[in-house]
C-alpha cells in the first residue's frame, strides 16, 4: 500500500508553537493520515520496500530530512532536501496566515474570503515546489503534498 500510516515531526529544538500553528499541525497530520498517497519509486533496479510507511520529518543542518520506514520500522529510505527553494513560499505562507488569523477576528466575511483564497494559492505553490523537489525520490498526490507542505511550515516555525 502506497501511503503514510504514521508521521512524526522532530520539533524538539523549536519554540512552543502558537495555538494557530499547533492547530494547523494537528489538522494536517489528521488529514494526512486519513487520506494520502505516498510511494517510493524504484531506483537503479533496486527493490523498494513496500508501504505503508512511517515518515519522520526533521530539519538537520539546514536540510529537510525525510526518514522513511516500513510499517514495522525497517528502513525504507532517507533523503535530504535543500530548504532554499521553500524559503520564500514559507515566508509568504506565514505572512498570509497571520493576516488570515487577524482578519477572522474583525474583518468582513468578504475580506476573510479574499485572504483565504490568497492563502490557498500560496499553499498550492508550496505543494507544487515540494512535488518538484520530491521528483524521483517519492511520489505524492496534490492533497498529500499540500499537507506535507503545512508540516514543513510547522518545522520552519523556529
Amino acid at each position: 500500500m502506497s501511503r503514510i500510516c504514521h508521521i512524526e515531526l522532530d520539533d524538539a529544538n523549536l519554540p512552543p508553537p502558537t495555538p494557530e500553528i499547533e492547530q494547523e499541525r494537528r489538522v494536517a497530520i489528521f488529514d494526512l493520515l486519513e487520506d494520502n498517497s505516498f510511494a517510493l519509486p524504484g531506483r537503479e533496479g533496486r527493490d523498494v520496500a513496500a508501504g505503508p510507511y512511517r515518515l519522520a520529518l526533521s530539519i538537520r543542518e539546514k536540510r529537510l530530512v525525510f526518514d522513511i520506514r516500513t510499517e514495522g520500522g525497517d528502513p525504507a529510505g532517507e533523503f535530504h532536501l535543500s530548504l532554499g527553494p521553500f524559503r520564500q513560499v514559507v515566508k509568504d505562507y506565514f505572512a498570509i496566515c497571520e493576516s488570515y488569523f487577524d482578519a477572522v477576528k474583525t474583518a468582513q466575511p468578504s475580506q476573510i474570503e479574499t485572504i483565504d483564497m490568497a492563502r490557498r494559492g500560496i499553499h498550492n505553490e508550496g505543494a507544487r515546489v515540494l512535488q518538484e523537489r520530491l521528483e524521483g525520490k517519492a511520489e505524492v498526490d496534490d492533497d498529500t503534498a499540500r499537507r506535507l507542505f503545512t508540516l514543513i511550515c510547522v518545522l520552519h516555525w523556529g
